[in-house]
């Protein structure tokens, strides 16, 4: 009877330790999914209540995976939010000094606060797919930016000359936007390696954009630029040029002088000349081969110095008839 008694006792107070752990877990997976419906519904509030604790515990997201917040050493160290809807950067986002990567992309923020000027630490502000529509001066302050995308915004149209502070910047997305002209503060950002400014209402180029001499990157598809200033040719570390899409009629003959050249794209633009490149001896070449290309550049360019000494040739000196006559 007492064995018997005690193996009850046993059996009872295991099963209530169980019932316990399962209640717990029960709360615990209960907590874990109202704080994933608060972190994917209401991210601001969220970033708030984290903004008044020195350190973070945990790790959020999303089922998803839309929403991401990655923590190092339990310190905020990259932002990655995408697709939330987000329309406000909180004020209150300078208090995060430790940021390195703010990753707000594909959602509808349409202003970013002067407080990002306080993210001294941060290397990539990437804003692209939103509302914006200016850059504020104190992204300046951002000292040790070296990535800034803002692409397919639809309305920035200019960029401060304080942005010239940014010494370490050398990746600028400003595709899709209403640019008219390239911004003369890229012209004075010395670290400046990589460039897309394609899909806005580029009439012409800069006389001094060779002053961007470690531009090795420059994307200028889909805009209406005309002409090519003979500065272009000054660009000894481009190489890779992309002006498809644009209403250039001819190639500028300094572009022979780019030797660093390697990719250049000069589609669907009425060019004066119609040029034919010589068909290649083998078929994978042909298939592979850039119709609009490096080597259609410099056919175009060695075509177009022909025309011109022909034209010059047949042109006649009045003077000089006139003493023929006489």
């Amino acid at each position: 009877m007492t064995e018997t008694a005690v193996c009850v006792g046993s059996f009872t107070a295991v099963k209530t330790l169980w019932e316990v752990r399962i209640q717990k877990i029960n709360d615990e997976l209960r907590k874990e999914k109202e704080f994933r419906q608060r972190s994917a519904g209401r991210l601001i509030l969220v970033w708030e209540e984290k903004a008044t604790l020195a350190k973070l515990k945990e790790k959020v997201s999303n089922e998803d995976g839309r929403a991401i917040l990655r923590i190092e050493e339990e310190e905020w160290k990259e932002w990655h939010l995408h697709r939330t809807s987000l329309q406000k950067i909180p004020q209150f986002i300078g208090r995060f000094q430790n940021l390195v990567v703010l990753d707000l992309s594909r959602n509808s923020i349409e202003s970013i606060p002067k407080e990002i000027g306080q993210l001294t630490s941060l290397q990539e502000l990437l804003l692209s797919y939103n509302r914006i529509k200016s850059v504020p001066k104190e992204i300046s302050n951002c000292i040790s930016l070296e990535r800034l995308e803002l692409a397919v915004n639809r309305s920035i149209c200019d960029l401060p000359p304080q942005l010239s502070d940014l010494k370490k910047l050398s990746h600028v997305d400003l595709c899709m936007n209403r640019f008219t002209t390239i911004p003369s503060v890229l012209l004075n950002m010395p670290s400046l390696e990589w460039l897309d400014m394609g899909g806005n209402k580029l009439q012409e180029l800069p006389d001094a954009v060779d002053r961007m001499e470690n531009l090795h990157t420059l994307w200028l598809q889909r805009n209406e630029i005309h002409s090519l200033p003979e500065s272009i040719g000054n660009m000894k570390n481009l190489s890779t040029l992309v002006l498809s899409n644009n209403r250039l009629k001819d190639i500028p003959a300094c572009m022979k002088h780019m030797t660093n050249l390697r990719f250049v794209n000069f589609r669907d633009n009425p060019l004066e000349l119609e040029i034919t490149l010589p068909p290649c001896e083998d078929a994978e070449e042909e298939e592979e081969r850039e119709k609009f290309g490096i080597e259609f550049m410099h056919l175009y360019i060695q075509e177009s110095l022909k025309k011109a000494e022909n034209l010059e040739s047949c042109t006649v000196d009045p003077s000089s008839t006139t003493n023929a006559i006489e």
